[in-house]
């Protein structure tokens, strides 16, 4: 196994991704006029001197030029699914490792819907896509997302904690996960999550102020970063927040 290259989406350590995963997950109502274009993330990203951008495989094949003049790392997400079914979830894998390579990713993703009676199909194209992208020193992200019937009775910090420490059982080298539950029960999650990073999930567009002091307490309970998406791209002034994210991340100089 080749050493895997996290320096090519972090910066001294330090995790602030763009995602743009959103429409395959959740359909074209999750756009406004300008963000449907994805030259418009791609550019944000640039601008906003993002460590590395998120596309499923179509928008990374079809603007690969102009994601590439960007300079802007590039992760693919390998799996995905519709909202449109509302049974147990299950993700399969719709990008190879092989391709992501040839469009020039510096990362693969990976979806796990923990509690899904699907788990482990999934947990087993993870383990062969790990298994492909560590062949070639590539960082693999697995998004741990817990879903289920089988939840219900479970608490909120309880199944975060046990989504990060999946992460790391699992082989991952960086962890996305969504906060839920407290920031000292997400101090708890990365803890257990050993030596594989945890980047948040940046969620559904809040309030600024709010959400910029979340990413201050993300920071301050021990995770790496964020992965951010419409709480930059539904910004009035995507540019400026993006500045902002980055003081809290990487310090008062930025990057």
């Amino acid at each position: 196994m080749k050493p895997i290259k996290l320096n090519k989406i972090l910066k001294n350590g330090k995790a602030m991704f763009l995602a743009y995963d959103h429409g395959l997950e959740h359909g074209p109502s999750d756009f406004h006029d300008k963000d449907a274009n994805p030259g418009y993330i791609i550019d944000i990203a640039k601008k906003g001197r993002y460590n590395a951008v998120i596309f499923q495989k179509g928008i990374a094949e079809k603007y690969n030029s102009q994601i590439k003049k960007s300079h802007v790392p590039l992760i693919i997400k390998l799996n995905g699914k519709t909202s449109l079914f509302q049974g147990e979830p299950v993700s399969r894998q719709i990008c190879s490792v092989k391709e992501a390579l040839k469009l020039g990713a510096s990362a693969v993703g990976y979806t796990i819907y923990i509690g899904s009676k699907h788990e482990s199909i999934m947990m087993k194209e993870f383990d062969e896509i790990e298994r492909q992208a560590h062949e070639k020193g590539i960082p693999v992200i697995a998004w741990v997302y817990p879903r289920g019937k089988s939840l219900a009775k479970k608490s909120k910090g309880e199944i975060m904690a046990y989504a990060s420490r999946t992460g790391l059982e699992i082989g991952a080298d960086i962890i996305k996960m969504k906060f839920e539950g407290t920031m000292k029960e997400l101090a708890w999650a990365v803890k257990v999550a050993g030596k594989t990073k945890v980047v948040i999930a940046g969620g559904t567009k809040a309030n600024e102020k709010t959400f910029l002091k979340q990413v201050k307490d993300f920071m301050n309970a021990g995770a790496i970063g964020l992965a951010v998406g419409r709480n930059v791209w539904q910004a009035k002034k995507p540019i400026e927040i993006s500045n902002k994210i980055r003081k809290i991340i990487f310090g008062q100089k930025g990057r």
